[in-house]
């Protein structure tokens, strides 16, 4: 889970559009082949290793915004032009007006984030992920009007998509992605991610599929423990073959709009106490190994320690895990929801 009025001009005077045709390429034996359709990658960019967003499009004509593709929660919305706090002031905002297929509701939504809040009206309209390869003409998504905080001001990106599960859905608001399983939008009901490192291009998410060019080895599957947020349970923490944290095991959440690696300050602090960061030889410095479903998943130093050489711990945890990008970049990861389970396979 995370952390003017109208916007001026079109997608290309406002700078998105070289970018998302970039991502976007035309791809013309798409006409022919009606399968690729059904499993398409989603280009991210990644913000300086902190976000991963990519962009998509809602209403007629199509409105472009930069979201988070966040498996910590499970609503879509965008800045309206009915919000007024500072966080708005300098993002996209959705203009209902002119989009000749939005439909609005007498719903209100309010989300509250690890860090960062919104709240408005809900809304339905055709919101289109990757160009026109998955659209959904019957998408119901937030328009914010209050974003409080300076959380969103500095975002990178104007909106959130959750992936988390339909339970935990503010509202009531049906996700995007079981939109997309129950219109057979997707070949499977699964989606994967590969997230790049130092800020480097090639992040993506794949809606509906497995990308092999993105990992080696096998696939570990894990089962999911709990159907709200991806929760998985991880059987203990090592540094050097000793147990640091977890000892019983606890409950770990897969976040990918989380960036760093969230425990709670005894655990955090317990690991943080047998290293010291050492930047000039990271490579000195010990792997820290989550144990889980009877598999090791090691992440080296050059995993956890940023590079602008901070720690990819975060201490601001309750009870359990939030296994956020730190891990993620190192585990190419799929969240199966035909079988509930989480994939992890190294990523390349």
């Amino acid at each position: 889970c995370i952390h003017e009025t109208q916007p001026k001009g079109s997608l290309k005077e406002k700078g998105l559009l070289e970018e998302f045709m970039k991502n976007h390429p035309y791809n013309p034996s798409i006409k022919f082949n009606p399968a690729l359709a059904k499993i398409t990658n989603e280009p991210l960019t990644n913000d300086y290793d902190l976000d991963y967003y990519g962009i998509i499009s809602i209403g007629t004509p199509p409105q472009f915004f930069k979201v988070i593709f966040d498996t910590g929660s499970s609503n879509l919305w965008v800045p309206s032009i009915y919000c007024k706090s500072i966080a708005c002031a300098n993002h996209t905002k959705f203009n209902p007006a002119q989009s000749s297929t939005f439909r609005s509701t007498s719903q209100d939504i309010s989300i509250e984030y690890g860090t960062g809040a919104m709240s408005g009206i809900l809304g339905y309209d055709t919101v289109t992920v990757s160009i026109s390869h998955i659209v959904d003409t019957n998408q119901m998504f937030g328009l914010s009007e209050d974003e409080p905080g300076s959380t969103f001001y500095y975002a990178e990106f104007d909106g959130i998509l959750g992936l988390a599960y339909p339970s935990i859905s503010a509202s009531d608001a049906t996700p995007v992605f079981d939109n997309m399983m129950n219109k057979g939008l997707i070949t499977q009901d699964l989606f994967s991610f590969y997230l790049s490192r130092n800020s480097e291009t090639g992040s993506i998410v794949t809606f509906g599929g497995i990308d092999p060019a993105y990992y080696t080895g096998n696939i570990q599957w894990i089962p999911v423990t709990s159907e709200d947020y991806w929760q998985i349970t991880v059987q203990t923490i090592k540094i050097n073959g000793k147990v640091v944290a977890c000892e019983s095991g606890c409950a770990a959440i897969v976040d990918t709009g989380t960036s760093a690696l969230v425990g709670d300050p005894s655990s955090i602090n317990n690991i943080m106490s047998l290293y010291s960061v050492n930047c000039n030889n990271i490579g000195s410095m010990p792997d820290v190994t989550f144990v889980i479903n009877g598999a090791e998943f090691p992440l080296p130093a050059s995993a956890y320690i940023t590079f602008d050489c901070t720690s990819g711990f975060d201490p601001t945890g309750d009870d359990g895990w939030i296994l956020g990008d730190v891990f993620i970049r190192e585990w190419y990861t799929i969240f199966d929801r035909a079988n509930n389970m989480v994939g992890l396979a190294k990523a390349v």
